[in-house]
């Protein structure tokens, strides 16, 4: 009888060790995964695959097709032995409202279009605003996981374009640029689609003093 009684408490001990070798093995299965799952590839940053070096311009590779035309089309001008201002004035408006209003290809709500086009002392102040209105909700799509629906710019037309003086700072440019434009999007998701910008000259460069809705 004693005998018996100690065959059956070994078969119950190599029960339990079994389980909880089970039990150990599939945490350790479970930990492992969740802990390749946690480690994601650092995304690359995103490539300038063209410039104007003496504006200080440039485009990047994450651009969509109708930007990169207009981008082409500001190379031809801007090559030119004698600048047509006026078509510079108004590709640097179109260029900024199919990079800023476009936010279908941006990576995060710190990823704010056409600053480069904006008047340098104000750029900080630009991209505050922008994270805190139309950027505000951009979600992160720095691993290309983003689901939501964002707008894409495909036209920026040209409605009207005056040469007059404006006030920016203490100073005034007198031959400073006031263009309004309609914006148009591959579908309408109720972004703003009219504005209007003003231009000032910073030496050769035309650069953003204002942007009204």
């Amino acid at each position: 009888m004693k005998r018996e009684k100690k065959t059956k408490l070994n078969y119950k001990r190599i029960a339990i060790v079994i389980v909880v070798l089970l039990l150990l093995t599939l945490a350790i299965f479970f930990g492992i995964k969740m802990l390749g799952s946690s480690k994601k590839v650092e995304p690359e940053p995103v490539k300038v695959v063209d410039s104007l070096e003496s504006y200080g311009y440039t485009l990047d590779e994450n651009e969509t097709s109708y930007y990169k035309s207009l981008f082409q089309e500001l190379k031809t001008v801007l090559n030119e032995e004698e600048v047509d201002e006026e078509a510079y004035a108004k590709l640097i408006v179109q260029l900024f409202c199919a990079d800023f209003f476009n936010l279908d290809n941006k990576l995060s709500n710190n990823d704010i279009g056409g600053t480069q086009f904006v008047y340098e002392s104000y750029r900080n102040d630009f991209e505050k605003y922008a994270r805190e209105g139309i950027y505000h909700h951009v979600e992160s799509n720095l691993y290309g996981e983003r689901d939501q629906e964002l707008p894409e710019v495909t036209n920026v037309e040209i409605i009207n374009i005056e040469s007059k003086p404006h006030d920016y700072l203490e100073e005034t440019d007198e031959n400073a640029y006031a263009i309004d434009v309609e914006i148009t999007y591959k579908e309408d998701l109720g972004y703003q689609e009219t504005a209007t910008f003003y231009l000032v000259h910073t030496n050769d460069k035309l650069e953003i003093v204002e942007l009204e809705h």
